[in-house]
């Protein structure tokens, strides 16, 4: 099909970035995330998520970090909401957009969610029609498409049906989600090609976790389908509650620098983006994670 001339970036490093590190992450430091991100031009930025502080605790002060931040026009802010009570919270916070999700697999679905697939797809159904009348746009995820971590092999023919259920409830986009980041570039075709199937391929988004180095790879895949909507992590932040063992997003400062050789539009100032990356790992003392951050402070072309 051929590549993309231009690529939207949605920014999940606020949110799915921050939620699985260990020591607490103040709502100052998350806001002037958030607002550096804007500044390097990212438009679509997942803000927070309004999911039980117990469950959760890093995503608790997502009112204040909603109520907080100095919010630029064109860009979205949106939070993850897993049910009813968080989407009234969201919607409490102002917040412009929201997400559902899903799991492709029985065992994630009880352990990440406790409910069956069908009743996942319900709650969302039910979550989307109210935020939808609330004047929400609404996203949909569906996680562990590539392999459980509890049920091994998904198989592709099972996403399309899936797919076609968020967007036939009103989603108007579906991120697939390689939640555990098992999977390969010929993986990535399979899924794609089946989903594709239910649902436009401009309707599909591709999240993928970067556990095996294959992140980067998989996402060239994917941009040579057609897709032309990536979620990213800035340097690399996160993995997932509910899969053992996943590391972080693809880092979005590399999906950047492979855009770039590519010659694809994004609207993203690579410079400020890796400051952006620095400023985070920093604040909470870890390495970054993306290895064209790291290249490029070396030589010194950050300033």
């Amino acid at each position: 099909m051929g590549l993309p001339k231009s690529v939207k970036i949605f920014e999940v490093g606020p949110r799915d970035g921050l939620q699985n590190e260990p020591a607490p992450v103040d709502t100052e430091s998350k806001v002037a995330l958030i607002e550096m991100l804007a500044d390097a031009g990212v438009q679509a930025i997942e803000s927070g998520s309004f999911v039980s502080p117990k469950w959760v605790p890093q995503m608790a002060g997502s009112e204040a970090v909603f109520g907080t931040l100095n919010r630029q026009p064109g860009v979205t802010y949106s939070a993850l909401t897993p049910n009813m009570r968080g989407l009234e919270r969201a919607i409490s916070a102002k917040v412009s957009e929201v997400a559902v999700f899903i799991a492709a697999s029985e065992a994630f679905s009880q352990k990440n969610t406790n409910c069956s697939i069908d009743e996942g797809l319900a709650r969302a159904a039910e979550l989307t029609q109210v935020a939808r009348a609330e004047g929400l746009a609404v996203r949909g995820y569906i996680s562990v498409v590539a392999g459980c971590p509890y049920q091994g092999e998904v198989k592709p023919s099972a996403l399309a049906p899936l797919a076609k259920a968020l967007l036939d409830m009103g989603c108007y986009e579906v991120s697939l989600g390689d939640s555990t980041g098992v999977a390969t570039p010929g993986q990535i075709n399979n899924i794609i090609d089946s989903v594709a199937t239910a649902i436009p391929i401009e309707k599909i988004a591709i999240h993928l976790h970067n556990t095996y180095g294959q992140a980067l790879a998989n996402m060239y895949a994917a941009l040579q389908m057609g897709v032309a909507v990536v979620d990213s992590s800035v340097a690399g932040l996160g993995g997932c509650p509910y899969a053992p063992g996943a590391t972080g997003n693809v880092a979005t400062e590399d999906v950047i620098y492979m855009l770039n050789g590519l010659g694809i539009r994004h609207g993203i100032d690579l410079g400020k983006l890796v400051q952006a990356g620095e400023f985070i790992t920093q604040k909470l003392g870890r390495r970054n994670d993306s290895g064209a951050a790291r290249a490029l402070l070396a030589k010194g072309a950050v300033g």
